[in-house]
């Protein structure tokens, strides 16, 4: 079983985005580079395509890199672009007839080259994953920079830092450099096919067409540099078109961002979508990654196991690339997304959807909970009710079989006592008291036993215990009775008493003339109204018999209603479920 793997919740830094003073340092600084490079090639006798090419590559990386320093600042993404367009500006200064600019802009010469393979390797966050691409693009720096110099310490490349006079020896370490960092880039191409590999097809188009960008671009790069080193004549054609091959991958990264940030607006849709709580989570979740083969599975603590939708066990991959994991605000784990690889490369996208999914899991796992409390308590109150009913059944058989017959019994004994007593007046006299007393109270006791449970309605049903409240009432009343059959016992008994407490109502507040009891069957409802002519104004809240009233009926899932206005006389309506 797969306990909860460490780290694999999404905790991101948020970094601050780059201040107003900082982008604007940064566009002046772009503006001063463009404008040196126009003026460059204009003094010199700089071919005008590669001018324009150089242009727009230093610009495209440069923007580039500022748009997605500016909304992923806590890449190092955005700022390596930048570094890459200011590293061509800067090679652009071996224009310059001045020996210090001069050799500022060789020194930078193939710098440009391997800073795009480091783009390339660290796409997406800025950061070298492995350590073979680490030692890759630490060969190409050291090449580009180190035997740079030292090609111009040999007396290569211009008298800038000429130490020696070693042209031969120049020569040959300036193409053994451009062959390392030709090499560098064909192995770079051949790392980013083995990520491809790894990690999937990307799930859009726009991210394909920039990781295919990416490898042609470096093929370019070592076939120019080769082409450099055999001094070939198509080596101006091949420049200016591994330029402009190159100049695509800002371009594609731009149009990446965009997409990531349309895809991130479906979001609310996904929102909307799981608002209406669909019993499976997994397509819509799969709809706003665009992952078809997206899963979704469950923490659940009591087993300390993850398992899928049919509860069946299963364990998270190792690879943290692949999972998601949707935690409670305490840590807790609920969920994880099991993703293609693809989508770590977009981390936006996952965090908003992840967010969005956790936050319906918890409602569901609120609203579940809820409900599960409200049948509950449902079915505790009619449990509860039902307990008191068989308890009054058994109190009134008690009072019936027991205290009732006792009574009787001694009255009849009575009865017999006094006719024996011929000729003692007095005695007879005390006999008839004790018989009128125990008639009382068998009388009050009977009533005690019918308010406990009426018998009369388990005897002979509904409409003859109703009849029986009609005749007892303390004022007159109409009484109508449309039910088809018996319902079941406690329905008949709920209805019984909401009759019995409204009449007693209107006997000792309602001072009404007169009243009405319908109790009719409507579309599997029986529906019970009460009706007076009285003062009205009824205590709906205070008074603790229409309360236990509603109690009953609630919990039988029906409902009572009191309609009770000043001087208009009270109606009291409650709809009992007979199906």
């Amino acid at each position: 079983m797969g306990r909860n793997p460490p780290g694999f919740a999404r905790r991101r830094d948020r970094s601050e985005k780059p201040g107003r003073p900082a982008v604007v340092a940064l566009a002046a600084a772009t503006v001063l580079m463009v404008g040196a490079l126009v003026f460059l090639a204009a003094d010199g006798d700089t071919d005008a395509v590669h001018a324009a090419l150089l242009l727009w590559l230093g610009l495209s990386y440069a923007c580039a890199g500022l748009v997605a320093w500016w909304h992923r600042p806590a890449l190092r993404i955005g700022p390596l672009m930048i570094l890459t367009g200011f590293s061509v500006f800067a090679a652009a200064l071996g224009w310059a007839e001045n020996t210090v600019l001069h050799t500022v802009g060789q020194t930078f010469d193939l710098v440009p080259p391997v800073l795009v393979l480091h783009v390339f390797l660290a796409y997406p966050d800025g950061r070298l994953v492995g350590r073979p691409e680490r030692l890759l693009v630490a060969v190409g720096y050291t090449a580009a920079i180190g035997a740079q110099v030292a090609v111009m310490v040999l007396g290569g490349l211009g008298p800038g830092l000429r130490l020696a006079h070693e042209p031969d020896a120049a020569m040959v370490l300036h193409d053994v450099e451009l062959v390392v960092i030709a090499g560098v880039s064909l192995i770079g191409v051949a790392r980013l096919v083995v990520r491809r590999r790894a990690g999937g097809r990307p799930l859009r188009r726009s991210l394909a067409l920039l990781i295919d960008s990416f490898a042609l671009g470096l093929v370019m790069i070592g076939v120019l540099l080769l082409v450099g080193v055999f001094e070939g004549r198509a080596f101006p054609t091949v420049q200016q078109v591994s330029i402009a091959v190159i100049s695509l991958a800002p371009s594609a990264f731009l149009a990446g961002l965009l997409s990531a940030r349309l895809a991130r607006s479906a979001v609310a849709e996904l929102m909307v979508e799981l608002r209406a709580e669909p019993v499976d989570l997994r397509a819509p979740l799969a709809r706003a990654l665009r992952d078809p083969t997206l899963s979704l599975v469950y923490w659940l603590p009591q087993f300390g196991c993850w398992a899928d939708q049919e509860g069946k066990p299963v364990e998270l991959p190792t690879d943290g690339r692949r999972v998601a994991t949707l935690t409670r605000s305490a840590g807790e784990p609920v969920a994880a997304l099991v993703h293609d690889p693809a989508l770590h490369d977009e981390p936006e996208l996952l965090d908003a959807v992840s967010a969005a999914a956790a936050i319906a899991l918890e409602n569901g796992r609120l609203q579940a909970q809820l409900r599960a409390n409200v049948d509950e308590l449902r079915g505790s109150r009619a449990r509860v009710i039902e307990a008191g009913q068989k308890e009054r059944q058994r109190l009134e058989r008690d009072l019936h079989d027991g205290a009732q017959q006792r009574l009787v019994a001694l009255s009849l004994e009575l009865g017999i006592l006094e006719a024996r007593l011929d000729g003692d007046a007095a005695s007879r006299a005390l006999l008839t008291r004790a018989k009128k007393e125990i008639a009382a109270s068998l009388g009050e006791l009977r009533d005690v036993a019918r308010g406990l449970h009426p018998a009369v309605l388990s005897a002979h049903g509904l409409a003859v215990a109703l009849e029986s409240l009609a005749a007892r009432a303390a004022v007159p009343v109409r009484l109508t009775v449309t039910l088809e059959g018996r319902v079941t016992e406690a329905v008949e008994v709920a209805a019984y008493y909401v009759v019995c407490e409204s009449l007693a109502n209107i006997g000792k507040h309602a001072r009404a003339t007169t009243a009405t009891v319908s109790v009719v069957r409507d579309s599997g409802q029986v529906v019970i109204e009460v009706v007076d002519d009285g003062l009205g104004g009824a205590d709906t809240e205070g008074g603790s018999g229409l309360r236990g009233l509603a109690d009953r009926v609630e919990a039988l899932d029906g409902r009572l209603r009191v309609w009770t206005p000043r001087g208009g006389g009270t109606r009291v309506r409650a709809e009992l479920p007979c199906a």
